[in-house]
């Protein structure tokens, strides 16, 4: 804190204080050569300069000890280390919650610049002496006085974060150009608060309670709209989470698997637009609620987590799909716990083209499309593995990368979750799920507020999509499931279009599946399947008594309808329906049955006495108005 003392005169000691029989000294600069004693310089400003180089030098931060003045003139500067004094004792009830460290040691090291008759300022006073450990060289990068953001770095990182780059690549790249963090001049952290600071500063306070009037607004109209804000120690709002009522109808429908996506970016403010996205029961994106973040950190996403999980009411996922962020790991590690964290093999292939050169081979590619979506066994995986990492001369970087991605394998490779419902997201193209739901929807000139408006817009496009395909199959079955019986026509007439289509490949690639009874004890019954043309086996088991059947592919747990051979073995049994337990409610026409009857009656009452009466008020103004103009054209 900067002191400023009046005095009437200039009383300088003009001396070295010769502290030698300190009991606290414990480092000693006897080196004349940093002597700064008698040292004239020509202003405040190359004073503050001549200090702090030397305590960078030496390996301490300076402050500011005090100003004296005379007739409102400065006429002496004092500096010391920054571990000068002791901490005053707080009250307990008063401490701030954010735990930081005692850094004072009471260090007495100083020195005073006086303002000479010349106008030249002179260094009256120094002491040499700290009582604590100094930075070592590779250290004095970590100092305070010694961390600033410079103009120049200022540019770049504005430059390279408008092209898109990560917050971290931007701060290697500077490291990279002058030869190591050390020479930077200021940490990663420092980054990271620096484009912080720019994100705050280009968010309005205008654009920001605009968007809040806008969610307000909103609901108003709609008593299930659902809004919350994240603001800093200053009370600045940083991060925003919002989703209207039939976001909360379809999560309790299809929320069993969700896609949480942070590749879009507004660029007016180069905030993060984070959409959760699901898959319904015709196999379409649907939304489930949206966020504005200010930076990736583990925080930020924690705070989004367990705003989510307020918002749809406590329900989890059972399976979450992100891009690699260890930030969003370690936050659905805490929030999600009992979710399964999934990788978004669209993501990974993209990264693929990035990181391995040898990918344009095609002999490489075939194999590594092999590892990566082959629904294959554990042996398999493991053969492909070893082929791609000896059959290839792979380089450092290469390799690298791959065995980065094969330590993983769990959190991306179907063989490791085909026991968990994941909508068969993993197997099908990144662009089928969350890619195009955002498509040319940000700007360098879009609002928060306008870019709501276009998310509420592509909502509305998905979900009359949805409303058209329902219609669609309530009114009917598919010609095929009609002309059938058994077990297809039951499907035709409780799947959706698209289910049953998915479904009905199943069922035809069952008639050319081989089976051979292996085991059988009265009502449990074991066969081995396989089918034509290839020699992998499949072991079902079929218990008679409560029609429970199993496959080792373990398609039903993860996609949601049973699998060829699970419908070989009901077809050789004379099983002419699905099992109850094996018609998955969210897979069927009465998906939302129940649960959108609670939910929309509210939410049309209360719209029809704002928006749905004001359109009526204009369609009967209209119909006069056609009226009146007719008239007069008559007459």
């Amino acid at each position: 804190m900067l002191t400023v003392i009046q005095i009437e005169d200039d009383d300088e000691d003009s001396r070295i204080s010769d502290l030698d029989g300190h009991p606290m000294v414990v480092n000693r600069q006897d080196n004349t050569e940093e002597n700064l004693y008698g040292v004239i310089v020509n202003s405040e400003e190359e004073a503050y300069d001549l200090y702090f180089e030397y305590g960078v030098r030496i390996g301490f931060s300076i402050w500011i000890d005090q100003k004296r003045k005379i007739n409102n003139v400065v006429r002496q500067v004092n500096y010391c280390c920054s571990k000068e004094g002791f901490k005053l004792d707080s009250d307990p009830s008063e401490e701030n919650q954010t735990y930081r460290l005692d850094t004072r040691t009471g260090c007495p090291t100083k020195i005073r610049f006086g303002l000479q008759d010349n106008n030249l300022w002179k260094v009256t006073f120094f002491v040499s002496e700290h009582n604590h450990r100094l930075a070592t060289p590779e250290e004095r990068q970590f100092l305070r006085c010694n961390r600033k953001v410079a103009e120049a770095h200022k540019g770049v990182i504005r430059s390279m974060k408008s092209a898109g780059m990560s917050t971290v690549n931007t701060y290697s790249y500077l490291s990279e150009e002058v030869g190591g963090p050390q020479n930077v001049g200021f940490t990663k952290i420092d980054c990271y608060n620096f484009v912080s600071r720019e994100r705050m500063i280009m968010l309005k306070a205008g654009d920001a309670q605009s968007l809040i009037n806008l969610f307000k607004e909103k609901q108003i109209e709609d008593p299930m709209f659902f809004y919350t804000v994240q603001v800093d120690q200053e009370n600045r709002m940083t991060n925003f989470f919002w989703r209207d009522g039939k976001s909360k109808t379809d999560f309790e429908c299809f929320g069993d698997v969700v896609v949480f996506d942070t590749t879009y970016r507004t660029n007016k403010y180069n905030m993060i637009c984070a959409p959760f996205v699901g898959v319904n029961h015709h196999w379409k994106n649907v939304l489930f609620g949206c966020a504005f973040l200010l930076d990736e950190t583990t925080d930020s996403f924690i705070w989004l987590f367990e705003t989510f999980l307020q918002a749809m009411e406590g329900k989890k996922p059972k399976t979450i799909f992100t891009d690699r962020c260890q930030a969003m790991a370690n936050a659905i590690e805490k929030v999600f716990p009992d979710s399964r964290h999934r990788l978004c093999l669209w993501h990974i292939s993209k990264n693929a083209v990035q990181n391995l050169n040898c990918i344009h081979n095609p002999e490489f590619s075939e194999l590594f499309k092999k590892f990566l979506f082959g629904r294959v066994t554990e042996y398999e995986f493991e053969s492909t593995w070893t082929e791609i990492t000896e059959k290839f001369d792979l380089t450092e970087k290469e390799s690298t990368w791959l065995q980065t991605l094969y330590d993983i394998r769990e959190k991306w490779c179907a063989l490791f979750s085909k026991d968990t419902f994941s909508a068969d997201i993993l197997s099908t193209q990144r662009s089928e799920s969350t890619d195009n739901v955002f498509t040319n929807m940000s700007t360098k000139t879009m609002s928060l507020t306008e870019f709501v408006d276009q998310y509420d817009k592509q909502a509305e496009q998905m979900r009359s999509s949805e409303l058209e395909e329902t219609f669609r199959c309530n009114n009917g079955i598919p010609s095929r499931a009609a002309k059938s019986s058994g077990i297809k026509k039951q499907a035709g007439m409780v799947y959706t279009r698209k289910i049953y289509n998915l479904f009905e490949f199943e069922f035809i690639a069952s008639l050319a599946v081989k089976m051979e009874e292996v085991g059988n004890d009265g009502t449990l019954q074991k066969f081995e399947l396989n089918e034509e043309g290839h020699k992998r086996v499949y072991i079902v088991q079929f218990n008679s008594s409560n029609m429970t059947i199993c496959c080792i592919c373990q398609m039903y747990e993860s996609k949601g309808w049973l699998c060829r051979h699970a419908l070989r073995v009901l077809n050789v049994k004379n099983v002419t329906q699905i099992p109850a337990q094996y018609i998955l409610k969210r897979c069927t026409k009465d998906a939302k049955k129940g649960v959108e009857e609670n939910n929309v009656e509210l939410q049309v009452k209360e719209k029809s006495t704002v928006t749905l009466r004001r359109n009526s008020l204009m369609r009967k103004a209209y119909g006069i108005i056609s009226k009146g103009v007719q008239k007069l054209i008559e007459a």
